[in-house]
């Protein structure tokens, strides 16, 4: 399989500021990461002024509704961010929050859509995407399987590709939460690629993800842990995004070059260099019959008999004398 597919998320991180988001760009196209992931949200067209906060955590924002608002950008807005991102060679990558984000996707032009956990049984944004012919990754943070089921039977019936990843809506995520189990068991169920969304703000997750089989890793990203919004702490910093890249590769490499341990061919010089041959520990008399506190392992290998074989001499007489700390060869034996 090829390297895992890399996904920044800069979520809401931006603060409605087109400035800071483009900076997010940037810094983001020297890291490794194959693309980097917003959320589009119109306001009018996905809430009301009845959406309570997850998280109460704004100064500015009266309402959830108001704090969609100020995340809000303009179609030609959002034109320039994926032309920015085209530019840098990352793929600019949307999850749509109403069907009018997906016409304005489409007007944009993604090559596919990410789908957040709380949007996998709206099967009518699912159908909206359906007609569009384009595949999707789906986050499976707050489903059971039996909404899954529902879920990927739709998308199945409308012929519509697909992968899943395995995703806890928790921020930040804590160990006893990550669901590791879930990786294989979703590959086991539905036989598509799986990968791992990340809330832990930690790289050590996201390496193990990997070693457990994600092949699609996603993760949000923030220049500082201690900047405002609902996902700071959840998140990775850039230099931390950085050091993922490099690790979740090293990682894939060797799963991909697995070890036959009865091949040791590549290690004959290192043998005969690191395993030792035997010899004896003190000056010997002919005749003296070999005991085990007689004798040591000395390096190298092959100028005295194989330490390993040490249990056949033991009860053998010398047929020479022999001074400390000498090799002990077969001819040295009666």
């Amino acid at each position: 399989m090829n390297i895992p597919y890399y996904i920044a998320e800069i979520g809401q991180a931006h603060e409605g500021s087109l400035g800071i988001l483009h900076s997010y760009i940037d810094a983001l196209a020297t890291t490794g990461v194959h693309a980097v992931k917003f959320q589009m949200h119109i306001a009018a067209a996905e809430s009301s002024e009845h959406e309570p906060f997850r998280v109460k955590f704004s100064y500015e924002d009266v309402t959830r509704f108001d704090y969609w608002k100020r995340m809000e950008f303009t179609l030609e807005q959002w034109k320039e961010i994926k032309q920015h991102c085209d530019a840098v060679g990352l793929d600019f990558i949307c999850s749509p929050f109403s069907n009018l984000a997906v016409d304005w996707l489409e007007t944009i032009g993604v090559q596919y859509y990410k789908i957040g956990s709380g949007e996998v049984t709206n099967l009518l944004l699912l159908e909206k995407i359906a007609q569009t012919g384009k595949p999707l990754i789906l986050s499976s943070g707050m489903s059971s399987y039996e909404e899954l089921d529902t879920s990927i039977s739709f998308l199945r019936e409308k012929n519509v590709p697909f992968s899943i990843l395995q995703c806890t809506t928790s921020y930040p995520t804590q160990p006893n939460q990550y669901g590791f189990n879930v990786i294989q068991e979703l590959k086991n169920r539905y036989n598509v690629v799986v990968g791992f969304s990340d809330h832990s703000a930690k790289v050590a997750t996201n390496v193990a993800a990997v070693a457990l089989g994600a092949e699609i890793l996603e993760f949000h990203v923030v220049f500082d842990r201690k900047m405002f919004g609902p996902d700071a702490k959840s998140s990775l910093t850039l230099d931390e995004v950085t050091q993922l890249v490099y690790d979740c590769n090293a990682i894939h490499e060797a799963i991909e070059h697995p070890i036959h341990k009865n091949d040791t061919s590549s290690f004959t010089e290192l043998k005969s260099i690191f395993e030792k041959s035997l010899s004896v520990n003190k000056a010997l008399s002919k005749g003296h019959m070999l005991q085990f506190n007689d004798l040591e392992a000395k390096k190298p290998k092959g100028y005295g008999i194989d330490a390993v074989r040490f249990q056949e001499i033991i009860g053998k007489k010398l047929n020479k004398n022999l001074n400390q700390w000498d090799f002990l060869n077969e001819g040295d034996l009666e």
